[in-house]
């Protein structure tokens, strides 16, 4: 049985700020929406926690790093991200802490979104689907990073370097949450959003032997439908919002 209808995404907002702990996290799911919001005149800037490197079994960190930011990059211009940024934190082993909360929310500062997005917080992706330690990590410090922006006494050593505090964020969406309560119909951007997900191929060809395109494909799809019966029977991309 479905649960509760999702509520529509709010729309009064310009600029987004999306930060996850890795390449890729953001091309399973979150691109379509973004792309969509594009459509509509509004601005995304994408910040990654790690370079992924060691998110390939079989390449080495430091021939894999360099490599994902670099797919991650055409991944971003694919719909329509024009800015990327990498935060330099080791990949796999990441902890929640003031450390990746002062650097989450100097990015907060540095961009002054309204709209904040990040990737599920919660242990699981539902069910038994145990969710990972940096998911988890990145998930909680984001939410906490959006109010250490605004307050001037945590972290001031961010204005002393020029980033002063930005109160102004209104929602943090998550995306790949169990408990979703909003959507957005972003169908529109589901093609741009399969050709993002596929410039991570080097990752892809690695996880699967399917043909990277269908893979892609049939994974956003079957994600997009999965959201329509809460949706009015719109295929979209679902977030758990909160509100500030």
């Amino acid at each position: 049985m479905p649960g509760p209808q999702l509520q529509e995404m709010p729309t009064d907002w310009r600029r987004a700020l999306a930060v996850v702990a890795h390449p890729d996290d953001l091309e399973y799911g979150a691109a379509a929406a973004v792309a969509t919001w594009l459509d509509g005149g509004r601005e995304c800037v994408y910040t990654l926690v790690t370079s992924g490197e060691a998110g390939i079994d079989t390449m080495s960190p430091a021939e894999a790093g360099p490599l994902r930011e670099r797919e991650q990059r055409e991944s971003a211009a694919a719909v329509g991200v024009r800015t990327v940024e990498f935060l330099g934190h080791l990949d796999g082993v990441l902890e929640y802490g003031t450390a990746l909360r002062r650097d989450i929310a100097a990015a907060v500062r540095r961009h002054r979104p309204e709209l904040v997005i990040t990737l599920n917080h919660h242990d699981t992706w539902g069910g038994v689907a145990w969710n990972t330690p940096d998911h988890r990590a990145v998930g909680r410090a984001a939410l906490d990073a959006v109010a250490d922006a605004g307050n001037r006494w945590i972290f001031p050593e961010l204005a002393e370097q020029g980033l002063q505090p930005w109160n102004g964020v209104r929602y943090v969406a998550v995306a790949g949450s169990p408990q979703p309560t909003h959507a957005v119909d972003a169908r529109a951007g589901l093609d741009r959003a399969v050709a993002s997900l596929l410039c991570h191929r080097t990752y892809i060809e690695a996880l699967t032997d399917e043909e990277p395109e269908r893979y892609c494909r049939t994974f956003l799809e079957g994600n997009m439908a999965a959201v329509a019966d809460r949706f009015g029977g719109r295929p979209g991309v679902a977030f758990e919002l909160f509100t500030r």
